[in-house]
């Protein structure tokens, strides 16, 4: 995977962090007024959509500031469907330049999904054995394995995601020949459906579902009836050694991009007067069906959720995020650095505070 061993370059960098001012880590900011690049955007600004430009302008200048978010690549802030400024702060041709989403894929899955099923090709109670019976021959125990348990992560398989040695690193360093038989292969540490169990294995079964249904890779037919309706150009969607999408963290592409699905869903799945996604299947992804452990954040169909602030949102490692906003109809978008571990990575909570000041502009 041509982007997943990019591990050292920000290792030096950040040895190096902490004798570093953020300023020179950071662009100046010339200006946040958006670029028209013909990339479908409408493109507006703050004061025409009734949000105080002198404050947001001084969020753009807390964040090039901030310790806290020096690794920030992008800042893009949108109102009613127009994208009303933007800042990047490493370098300028982020505009255009596709970096991975990592975790944000699973987002873009949740509403494949939903197209399969209102396509007639899946449905939420069938089974792993139901659409992979060669498969799971050699797994009899995860056959009833259902595609609403893996949409919520409560399959019960034990996929870890995390470390050097985790099940994900595996995949990356692609190890196993078959995605889908090494992921089934790992033993399960519930029944389905009773515990909730973040990890990137599950979306690859799913990956995997979908292309055996629609009889294209998962990434071929999510241009087809997804990303080409929506003008979702601007990308790559790496495989699998063994042919299979990455279903968890297989996308590069750019925060304006980004900002296309969330746009999507705040519109009920709706796109210049053509339906893409089922309004009720919009409806039920953003529909909690587990808490994190701090209980502030829940969890939908691979969709996040902050449900005091009434924020859904996508979230990738490393501070990939695209909050949708629907109380102020508005759509924030951040981009980071990839790779960042422990307090280097900007988490939910953090992005949020920056959220935060961001809707307190509005008038």
């Amino acid at each position: 995977m041509a982007k997943s061993n990019q591990l050292l370059p920000f290792v030096f960098l950040l040895l190096f962090c902490s004798c570093l001012k953020t300023d020179e880590l950071n662009l100046a900011i010339k200006s946040t007024q958006p670029k028209d690049i013909a990339d479908g955007l409408f493109i507006s600004n703050p004061s025409t959509e009734r949000i105080d430009a002198d404050s947001l302008s001084g969020v753009y200048q807390w964040v090039k500031q901030s310790d806290k978010f020096w690794g920030i690549r992008s800042l893009l802030v949108f109102r009613n469907n127009q994208l009303i400024s933007e800042a990047y702060f490493k370098d300028e041709n982020d505009i255009t330049t596709t970096h991975l989403l990592w975790s944000g894929t699973k987002q873009v899955m949740a509403l494949l999904m939903g197209i399969a099923i209102d396509s007639g090709y899946v449905s939420l109670n069938k089974t792993v054995g139901d659409y992979l019976p060669e498969i799971v021959l050699n797994h009899p125990d995860k056959a009833r394995i259902t595609i609403e348990n893996l949409l919520k992560m409560r399959s019960g398989i034990g996929f870890k995601n995390d470390g050097f040695s985790g099940n994900t690193d595996k995949l990356l360093r692609q190890i196993p020949e078959s995605s889908v038989d090494y992921i089934l292969n790992i033993p399960t540490i519930s029944e389905q459906g009773l515990l909730f169990n973040y990890n990137d294995g599950d979306p690859q079964i799913l990956s995997a579902i979908l292309q055996k249904v629609t009889g294209k890779k998962t990434d071929e037919w999510a241009k087809e009836v997804l990303f080409n309706k929506i003008g979702f150009k601007n990308y790559n969607w790496v495989r699998y050694k063994d042919g299979i999408t990455f279903g968890a963290f297989g996308i590069e592409t750019t925060a304006r991009e980004l900002s296309k699905i969330s746009m999507l869903v705040s519109r009920k799945g709706s796109w210049n007067g053509q339906q893409i996604v089922n309004p009720n299947w919009i409806e039920k992804i953003l529909v909690p069906q587990a808490q994190t452990e701090n209980g502030l954040l829940k969890f939908g169909y691979y969709w996040w959720i902050d449900p005091t602030r009434n924020i859904q949102f996508i979230w990738g490692h490393g501070g990939q995020f695209s909050f949708i906003i629907p109380d102020k109809s508005m759509i924030v978008t951040i981009t980071a650095l990839p790779n960042t571990q422990g307090r280097y990575q900007i988490l939910p909570h953090e992005a949020l505070e920056l959220v935060d000041k961001i809707v307190q502009c509005v008038q």
